[in-house]
Parts: structure tokens; sequence; C-alpha cells
């Protein structure tokens, strides 16, 4: 009885490594499986056996790939429920449900590469005839290119994206490797091979459709040990018309809170001051933006936007006199 339990339990192991990556040789999964080669070939034949089509090519680039069509190891779901999950994981990635969009791209790809065509037919059609009420300002960006990003960031393969950024629409050759959400938009971050060098990309300025993936890569060290991090500070530093650095009178943890990552960079001064680095092409949003979080504090840089201050108090001061006469 015991054996059986231990090939069960490999062959769980087996598909959860297949569904995971695209393609596996047989030493890799011998090697993570702890067992050799001979074992690997009849576990892919007794996956087989049970209805999941796991395709082989041989030679020495040769090994294992399950094919689409499979049923959704482990998880055994019915028609009606991958349908549901995919929608739902389409939803979770544009944004919808904070602090799921990460998570809800990288089970999107994974869905999706499984996913029997009659299915797809179905989510595409529930899709198409679905209308979401997106904030006026949200950037959009579909959840079948965070899905096709995220699986060449997986498979580590390379992509050409059409790219409209400061200098217009152009195509760029990248090496794939993460990407980062903020409460307001997605991020790719990757190596630039024509640059040679590391590159953040908004994901709703490609273009679609993506193309099919590349040659494989080996991966490169990242920027950043925290990704982002890096993100944050390469959209902060962008080249702004204004570089803002404030001195908040409050500890970091206290405004952390109300600081997303992708508006600006902070950190902790000593324990009770922190600083906020910030770009920005309009000093009236810089003072706005700085004033609204609620706290005492300084402007640094640049002092252009001290007047700008002294505007917008002048303002405020007026409104509220305006809208109660008789408080005076």
């Amino acid at each position: 009885m015991v054996p059986m339990l231990e090939t069960s339990a490999r062959l769980l192991r087996l598909l959860s490594l297949l569904q995971a990556r695209t393609d596996w040789t047989g030493t890799e999964l011998a090697d993570r499986l702890q067992v050799g080669l001979r074992t690997v070939r009849r576990d892919v034949e007794r996956l087989r056996e049970l209805g999941y089509p796991v395709n082989a090519t041989p030679g020495v680039a040769g090994g294992y790939r399950l094919g689409a069509g499979a049923a959704l190891p482990p998880l055994l779901l019915d028609d009606e429920e991958a349908v549901a999950v995919a929608i739902s994981l389409r939803t979770a990635a544009t944004g919808s449900v904070a602090g799921l969009e990460e998570g809800a791209v990288r089970a999107l790809a994974k869905l999706q590469q499984l996913l029997p065509a009659r299915l797809r037919h179905r989510v595409e059609a529930l899709r198409t005839a679905t209308v979401a009420l997106p904030g006026a300002a949200d950037p959009q960006v579909s959840a079948d290119l965070l899905a096709a990003v995220a699986a060449a960031c997986r498979d580590r393969r390379r992509i050409r994206l059409r790219y409209r950024g400061r200098d217009g629409l152009t195509t760029r050759e990248v090496e794939p490797h993460q990407l980062v959400h903020t409460p307001r938009r997605w991020y790719l971050v990757a190596w630039d091979v024509a640059k040679a060098d590391w590159r953040t990309f908004r994901a709703d300025r490609i273009q679609e459709p993506l193309g099919s993936p590349g040659a494989r890569f080996t991966p490169r060290t990242p920027p950043e040990r925290d990704t982002a991090a890096y993100v944050s500070h390469a959209i902060t530093s962008a080249p702004y018309t204004y570089q803002a650095r404030i001195l908040f009178h409050a500890p970091l943890e206290t405004v952390a809170p109300r600081t997303s990552p992708g508006a600006g960079r902070l950190e902790a001064v000593d324990a009770r001051t922190c600083l906020f680095t910030a770009g920005s092409n309009s000093l009236r949003e810089l003072a706005v933006h700085v004033a609204v979080k609620g706290f005492d504090f300084e402007v640094l840089d640049p002092p252009e936007l001290i007047p700008v201050l002294r505007e917008v108090r002048d303002r405020l001061d007026r409104a509220a006199t305006l809208s109660n006469p008789d408080s005076s």
C-alpha cells in the first residue's frame, strides 16, 4: 500500500511541475522528483493513461510538456467552474479587487495554458458581452496581454513589444523579468536587448497583439532584490519637469499607508520624520498631493513649489469664507 501512495503523490507532484512551466527536460523532472529517468518515463505514461496529454520531444534538446486541453490539475473543475474561474481571474487581474491583481495574472496565465478551446470560446463570448465601468483616469490593459506577458516571464522567453513611449511607437525586444502592479497601473520590468540595460514599461502602453514568444534566455541578475522598490524608483525619477523632495514631520509607518508606491518614494529619515520624493509636470498637482496627506511638512525641493502652496492656501481660505460668510 505504501508504494502506491508514494506513486500517487509523485504523480500529483509531476502534474504540478508540468503546469508550473511550459517545458521540462527529463533530467530536470528526475532531479525535482528525486527519481531516475526510467521512473519519470513510467510516470508520464501513467498520466497519459489517466487522460493527461503529456507531449514528449526526443533528442538532446527535447523534453516534456503538458498539452492544452487537459483537465485542470490538481483541481478537477467541470466546464462551468472553469469558465467561472477564468472570468473571475480576468476581473481581478484588471484591478477590481485590491491586492489580488498579481496573483490573478499568474493564475490566469496557468489556466489559459490548459483551457480547452470550447471553454476559451465561452470565456471570450462572456467577455465581449460585458462592459466594465472604470474610473475616468484609470489606464486600461487587457487581461489577455497581462497573461501573455506573465507566461513569457514564467517561461523565460523573449518578447517583441510595440511600445508607445516618449519617442512615439517603437519596437523593443526584451527579456521579461516580472510584472509589478501599483494601485493604478501595471509595469513590466525587463532587460532591453538593444539598450543592454534594465527598463520599466507601462503595460497599458504596450500595443496588442503581443505576438508569439521568442527564444529562451538565461535569467539575468535583477536590478534590485525588491522589484517593487525598483519600479517605484524608476517611475518617480522619470524626466518630469519638477522633482520634489518633501520632508514630512511624521514617522514613516504613519505616512506610508497614505502614499502609493506609484506616486513617489518614501524613506525614513529618523524616528519622527520621513522623506518623500516624487516627480510631476504640475506644481499645483504636487502642492495638492502633499497637502491632502494630512501631515506637517517642509519643501526641500523645488523652491518654485513654495509660492504655489501659498496660492493654494489662499484659494482654500477664500472658498471657506465664501461658503460660510457668517463665520467672519
